[in-house]
């Protein structure tokens, strides 16, 4: 099978219950830089949530970041392609995210930007351990994320919220959704992740073969969650994990083993390395 660009979900996916990049993982994704296989990140991190051990693997270049709000060549610093918030928009989406029962931050300058009530407690919205460990990390503790936004006055990544009370999301959700100029998507079953409309992770993965030169059908896509639905859709080949989301194998070519059994390089080894 003449696949030419393979890209990753993280959480759930190629990396870990613990966050890790497996020995087998790894050594999968090596031999496919080998072959000239392009190796890319898709997550809804940004580019600085992106484990070390992935983000600097030499032969991993680009990556689809905040699902598909930007597209970037790492090396160069180069933004291959974005679909960002408004600010306006952001700060009207921000301003309902106060109303609600949750935890928000917004992505801009590279990083989130969360309030400190939130940030230091998140136990309170239903985190797991290991959720707070890289939420710590990634975010920038600030006083006011609505009045950072307007002092930066830059268009937003992405806006995540976070739920204590899975009713109170879905509310939440049934409400943005009806909003055309936004895509609402979900990392986590207690959790909203809001972009501009075409910032999708299947777009993103469009966007970057077409920079490449490279034909939609020698794509291939690993995910596990439902921000990874347009990329399991949009790349010639669609591979869910068998921890994955029920709706999304349904639109899956193959499914593969667990993120915690070597799923991706179990895949890879089947599909690209002896096919």
């Amino acid at each position: 099978m003449n696949i030419k660009l393979i890209a990753l979900d993280l959480d759930g996916t190629l990396l870990d219950s613990k966050k890790r990049l497996s020995p087998a993982n790894e050594a999968a994704l090596k031999r496919c830089i080998a072959m000239g296989i392009h190796i890319v990140p898709a997550t809804g991190r940004m580019v600085s949530g992106i484990p070390e051990a992935v983000r600097e693997m030499p032969g991993v270049r680009y990556a689809i970041t905040a699902n598909g709000g930007r597209v970037v060549d790492m090396q160069e610093g180069i933004e291959i392609s974005s679909a960002l918030l408004p600010v306006d928009l952001a700060l009207e989406i921000l301003e309902f995210a106060k109303t609600t029962k949750s935890a928000y931050d917004p992505y801009l300058n590279g990083k989130g930007a969360m309030e400190a009530r939130f940030l230091y407690h998140l136990e309170n919205y239903g985190l797991e351990p290991g959720i707070q460990d890289l939420v710590l990390r990634t975010r920038e503790a600030v006083p006011d994320s609505i009045e950072y936004v307007k002092q930066c006055n830059k268009p937003v990544e992405k806006i995540n919220m976070f739920f204590g009370d899975l009713k109170e999301r879905a509310r939440v959700k049934g409400i943005l959704e009806q909003r055309p100029e936004l895509a609402v998507s979900s990392s986590l079953y207690n959790n909203l992740e809001i972009n501009a409309a075409g910032a999708t992770k299947g777009n993103g993965i469009l966007n970057l073969a077409a920079y490449l030169g490279i034909p939609a059908e020698q794509t291939m896509a690993f995910g596990d969650g439902g921000n990874d639905l347009t990329m399991i859709q949009k790349a010639g080949i669609g591979v869910v994990m068998e921890n994955g989301d029920e709706n999304l194998k349904l639109c899956a070519d193959y499914i593969t083993l667990s993120n915690d059994e070597d799923g991706v390089a179990n895949a890879i080894e089947k599909l690209v390395v002896s096919a």
